[in-house]
C-alpha cells in the first residue's frame, strides 16, 4: 500500500525540532564514536549501482553498506553507544568522565553497579550490549517470543543478561520498563513512548553520523532526489531525515518510508495523523522493523516531512536480498539482511507500477538513496533465504572487487 502524507512540508526545518535533533549534535556525537573501537574508523562505503538503476527505470540508485559498520553488523551501533554514554553524563556530572574514557573502559570499576534495561528485535540490544560492556556496566536485555536463539546468542556473547518474555516486541518493551521500574535500572530503549523521551533521542542523534558520511561522500547539493528509509518505530528515518531536512531546507529530497504489511504502525500513524498501532500481526521476517507501535518522538520528525508511506510484503524483501548479494558485472554484490532491503524493496514495486512511481515523481532522472542497514545479523536465517551462505556473497564480493 502507498499512501501520500498530506502533512509533509516543504519548510525550513523547524527551530522546535532543531532544538531535539540538529547538525551540531550529530558531529559531537559523531566526533564521540571515534572513541569506540568497535566501529569501523574509515565509516561506511557509498555504492553506485548502475545496472540496477537501469533495470528498474531510474536514473541513478546509490546505497550505503551498514553491513560492515562494526563487528555487530548494523546501523544501530551508532545509537545505542552514544545513548549510553550521554546517560552516564547525565547520571554523573561530577565525575569528569569524558566519552573517550567511557569507551576506553577507565571508569568500569566506578560503573560496576550501573544497570541499563532494553527490549529489542535483535540489533539494537546487540549494540547496548557491545557498549555496556566496553564502558563496564551491567546489561539486562529482554527478549520476545519472535526473537530467534541465533540472535539471543549473539547478544550474550557480550556479556548482557537475558530475559525472555511471551508476546511480540511491545510486550517486550513494557517488561523493560517493569524492571528498571522494580529494580532501579535505567531504561536505554531506541523508542518512546509517554514521559520517556531524552534516551530515545539520543539514540535518533547517534544516527546522524550515518546521515553527516551520506553527505560528505555525494555532497551537499540534492544529491538525492528520493530517499528510501526502513521504518520499525521510525527511530532510523527520523536520525536520517532530520539532518537531511535541516542541511537542505525547502529543497530537500522527496522521503519515502517502507514498512512490512503485518507491522505497519507508521502508515496507520499518517493516515490518523497521529501516533497509531499497527494493524497486523507485527510479524514479519524483516525482524528489526516488526514493531507494532510508533515512537512518538520520531513521529514528530516524521509526520511533517515524510512524503510517502508505503508496506510491502516479505516475498519483496527476500527477492531484494538475493538481487543485492547477486550483483553484476558493474553492481557489487552485497550482504544485506532482511530489514536492510526495506528500501530496494519498496522501489522495485513501486517501479513496477507506473502509476504508483508517476505519483511519487520517479523516473529516468530521479537519483535514488537507500540505506542497507544491516548484514547478515542472523547468518543461519540469511542462508535459508538467500540460498547461499553469507561467506558466499562476501567471496563473490571480494572477487567482483
Amino acid at each position: 500500500m502507498l499512501f501520500a502524507n498530506p502533512n509533509a512540508t516543504r519548510q525550513p526545518y523547524p527551530r522546535a525540532l532543531q532544538a531535539l535533533m540538529s547538525i551540531r549534535q550529530a558531529h559531537e556525537s559523531r566526533q564521540w564514536l571515534t572513541h569506540w573501537p568497535q566501529l569501523r574508523a574509515t565509516g561506511t562505503p557509498l555504492y553506485d549501482l548502475p545496472d540496477l538503476a537501469a533495470e528498474l527505470g531510474v536514473g541513478q540508485v546509490r546505497i550505503k553498506d551498514e553491513s560492515v559498520r562494526s563487528p555487530l553488523g548494523s546501523f544501530k551501533a551508532l545509537g545505542a553507544p552514544i545513548a549510553l554514554v550521554r546517560l552516564i553524563l547525565r547520571t554523573f556530572p561530577g565525575h569528569g568522565f569524558t566519552a573517550a574514557d567511557l569507551f576506553a573502559g577507565r571508569h568500569a570499576s566506578q560503573l560496576a553497579g550501573f544497570s541499563v534495561v532494553s527490549a529489542t528485535d535483535g540489533n539494537h540490544g546487540r549494540a547496548l550490549a557491545a557498549a555496556a560492556q566496553s564502558v563496564g556496566c551491567r546489561c539486562i536485555i529482554v527478549l520476545h517470543a519472535h526473537v530467534s536463539v541465533e540472535r539471543e546468542l549473539a547478544i550474550a556473547a557480550y556479556g548482557a543478561q537475558i530475559v525472555r518474555v511471551e508476546g511480540n516486541y511491545d510486550a517486550s518493551v513494557a517488561h523493560a520498563a517493569a524492571l528498571a521500574q522494580a529494580h532501579g535500572w535505567q531504561v536505554l530503549s531506541d523508542t518512546s513512548y509517554e514521559g520517556y523521551e531524552q534516551i530515545p533521542g539520543d539514540v535518533m542523534q547517534g544516527y546522524g553520523t550515518l546521515a553527516a558520511e551520506l553527505v560528505e561522500a555525494a555532497g551537499p547539493d540534492p544529491a538525492f532526489t528520493h530517499v528510501f528509509l526502513q521504518g520499525g518505530v521510525g527511530g532510523l528515518a527520523a536520525g536520517i531525515v532530520s539532518y537531511l531536512w535541516e542541511l537542505m531546507g525547502t529543497q530537500r529530497p522527496t522521503f519515502v518510508v517502507v514498512e512490512p504489511e503485518e507491522a505497519d504502525c507508521l502508515l496507520q500513524s499518517a493516515m490518523a495523523g497521529q501516533p497509531r498501532a499497527a494493524s497486523g500481526s507485527v510479524d514479519s521476517v524483516m525482524a528489526g522493523l516488526a514493531c507494532g507501535e510508533t515512537s512518538p518522538l520520531a513521529w514528530r520528525f516524521l509526520q511533517p516531512s515524510v512524503d510517502f508511506f508505503m508496506t510491502l510484503d516479505d516475498s519483496e524483501a527476500i527477492a531484494a536480498m538475493r538481487r543485492l548479494a547477486q550483483g553484476s558485472a558493474r553492481d557489487i554484490p552485497l550482504l544485506a539482511g532482511e530489514s536492510a532491503v526495506a528500501g530496494l524493496a519498496g522501489l522495485a514495486r513501486l517501479m513496477a507500477a507506473p502509476a504508483l512511481a508517476a505519483q511519487v515523481g520517479l523516473g529516468r532522472d530521479s537519483r535514488v538513496l537507500l540505506i542497507s542497514t544491516e548484514g547478515a545479523t542472523a547468518p543461519g536465517l540469511y542462508t535459508e533465504l538467500v540460498g547461499e551462505t553469507p561467506a558466499s556473497v562476501m567471496a563473490r564480493q571480494q572477487a567482483w572487487r
